[in-house]
């Protein structure tokens, strides 16, 4: 049985067939046991100051990065004080200490960051499917490890490779896809891209979160107390 570690020797060889020169992989970081959300984003930037070789601290998404934490603030999924911090500081001034306060912080609310592709590009140039592909058996491989509850898909590429099927995120909102992975089924929810390109879409982004969380976890939690 792989735990999550294990796999960072296979990301690391991946970033050097596919990633930047001079950066490293980026991996994962939250909650690692049944997290109640999963949330896989595309691939990471060097605008990450965690890609950068001499950051001995976590590997993790969006460190150094501040607009990806709206989305969890309006989640309620990061606390209102770390989240201050996160906004009043440059992205260079994240010190590997901090790093691991923001991750403790995720691992409190219960929910897990990853991406498809770990291989980190110097900007956010788009990649070919091909090369999201080579990282799909190993994003299985994190479920299967951290068993979530839920997983959020972001954007139409990652959700169609995950899924094997053509996805247009504006078509399936609020739509839940059942996937087998090693004889588990896995709950699935393509959800809008919510930075970058697709910052414009965050607030549909936020909305339909909020729905797949009273949903699936909300209203779930409460009938399974109802009929114990």
């Amino acid at each position: 049985m792989y735990q999550l570690k294990d796999l960072n020797i296979y990301y690391d060889k991946l970033q050097k067939e596919y990633g930047a020169k001079g950066l490293d992989s980026i991996y994962n970081g939250g909650c690692i046991n049944n997290p109640n959300i999963c949330f896989v984003f595309m691939n990471p930037t060097g605008r990450s100051i965690a890609s950068k070789k001499s950051w001995k601290g976590l590997k993790s998404p969006w460190i150094g990065i501040k607009n990806i934490w709206n989305l969890f603030v309006e989640l309620d999924l990061i606390d209102k004080d770390i989240y201050a911090k996160i906004k009043s500081i440059k992205g260079t001034d994240w010190t590997e200490r901090f790093a691991e306060e923001v991750y403790n912080d995720v691992t409190k609310h219960k929910y897990f960051i990853t991406n498809l592709g770990k291989c980190t590009q110097i900007d956010a140039r788009a990649l070919p499917d091909s090369v999201y592909k080579e990282y799909l058996d190993l994003l299985k491989q994190e479920f299967i490890i951290i068993k979530p509850k839920i997983i959020i898909l972001f954007g139409n590429q990652v959700s169609s490779i995950v899924l094997d099927e053509k996805i247009s995120v504006s078509q399936v909102r609020k739509k839940c896809f059942i996937k087998k992975i090693n004889g588990e089924e896995y709950k699935f929810y393509p959800v809008y891209y919510p930075i970058g390109n697709g910052r414009f879409n965050i607030d549909k982004s936020i909305e339909d979160i909020k729905w797949i969380i009273r949903h699936e976890l909300i209203e779930n939690s409460a009938n399974k107390k109802e009929y114990q």
